[in-house]
């Protein structure tokens, strides 16, 4: 069974969405960027055009002449005040140039953006917003060129005329939009984030629950006939005490109930905490060992259990939980050892390495695909053609959750075989 777990479609499509909506807000934030900055661009263009009118000759002179024309003309006795007057009010057009000033030039609230205007020489003639750059304006002007082109604008009159360049920076707005995405993909990441995290958390208790209830659920139906089969050969015993090819066959049912009965235990322990002992793992690996000897004629293969145990140290286990956690690791060595293997075998070595027991169970097997080497220890995954892909997740189980050890995959090579270490803290 290799199918792609739905936890990493759930990645997959999280993912996904997660690159969709950062793409499709960082395309909005650039349409949204232009837009800012074509509007800017146009204030910059209007404050320059005010700029190039407030500096005018031309207004004053304007304005100069028409007072000394009013003048002259009240030293006429015959020429009406009204005229006067007249000429007066025209001259009044300076206010045009003070409303351009006051309400265009200076105001800070229209235009916060940095402006420097330098004429033909590069001479720095006025700026304005440029203390929050933190350079001298001369500094300034090659980075506004790199950002924008210049708006230029031509002060004095047609035979004094002076061509004079705007270049304008960016306002507080368009620089906290160029890291908007960012702010917003990082935010979107951590809620996608804490999403997965809780939906995986929930799912695992879901599981959790399931196997549990599964596993008491079978301890509790296995109990009742196990009791009775006990029973019948007590009974067997008794009415055969003469008969020894009988009482073998008996005692060797017996054996094969008391196992049962066993795994019925192991059932029942999982989803609650079991009791740990201070115990040397080696009676138990032996055990496991004697075990799976017997059934590898079953098995149809001819496979050497080699053992290497250097130290007697003891752990805090629980001898049914670990007994199984081994047995399972030691099975799957086996299943995965093909018959045209020419050293079949499976190793257990068991080292203290500083405070930590290692157990060490290699095999000459098939190997594991390094794709595979993440997913091997999650519930139903299994590349075997039958089997629900339980062994390995439930040993995950009992090792990590039950004796605060580890288990994972030193080694693994395709065609060659795999090393499965399980640490227990000492």
């Amino acid at each position: 069974m290799n199918t792609l777990l739905p936890s990493n479609r759930i990645k997959i499509i999280l993912v996904s969405l997660l690159i969709l909506i950062a793409g499709a807000s960082f395309i909005y934030n650039q349409i949204l960027l232009n837009r800012i900055m074509q509007q800017e661009r146009a204030s910059v263009e209007l404050w320059a055009k005010a700029f190039e009118f407030n500096v005018d000759p031309s207004h004053q002179e304007i304005s100069t002449k028409l007072n000394m024309v009013a003048a002259t003309l009240r030293t006429y006795p015959d020429v009406p005040d009204s005229l006067s007057r007249i000429i007066l009010e025209a001259e009044s057009a300076k206010f045009t140039q003070d409303f351009v000033t006051n309400e265009i030039i200076r105001p800070e609230h229209l235009f916060n953006i940095p402006v420097i205007v330098v004429d033909e020489s590069g001479f720095v003639t006025a700026y304005r917003f440029i203390e929050d750059e933190n350079m001298n304006p001369e500094d300034l002007v090659s980075r506004f060129a790199s950002l924008h082109e210049p708006i230029a604008i031509t002060l004095g009159d047609a035979q004094r005329a002076q061509n004079q360049y705007v270049y304008y920076g960016e306002s507080p707005m368009i620089q906290y939009l160029r890291f908007f995405p960012y702010v917003q993909f990082g935010i979107l990441a951590l809620l996608i984030g804490v999403g997965y995290t809780t939906y995986r958390s929930i799912t695992r208790s879901e599981q959790s629950n399931l196997w549990v209830g599964m596993t008491k659920e079978a301890a509790h139906q296995l109990g009742t006939p196990l009791s009775s089969i006990y029973g019948w050969i007590q009974l067997l015993k008794d009415q055969n005490k003469q008969n020894g090819e009988t009482l073998k066959i008996a005692h060797e049912i017996e054996n094969d109930v008391t196992r049962l009965k066993g795994i019925a235990e192991r059932f029942n322990k999982i989803g609650s905490q079991p009791e740990l002992k201070e115990l040397c793992p080696e009676p138990i690996i032996n055990q496991v060992i004697l075990y799976m000897e017997n059934r590898i004629p079953r098995l149809g293969k001819k496979i050497e259990v080699r053992k290497a145990i250097e130290t007697n140290e003891k752990v805090m286990i629980n001898p049914e939980l670990f007994q199984w956690a081994i047995e399972n690791l030691i099975k799957n060595s086996m299943d995965a050892i093909n018959k045209s293997v020419a050293d079949p075998f499976v190793s257990i070595t068991v080292i203290r390495d500083g405070n930590q027991l290692l157990i060490d169970i290699e095999d000459s097997g098939s190997g594991i695909d390094r794709k595979y080497l993440k997913e091997i220890f999650k519930p139903g995954f299994s590349t075997k053609k039958r089997g629900w892909g339980l062994g390995l997740s439930l040993t995950k189980r009992i090792i990590e959750e039950y004796h605060d050890g580890k288990v994972f995959v030193v080694h693994s090579e395709q065609g060659k075989g795999t090393i499965f270490r399980v640490s227990l803290p000492l």
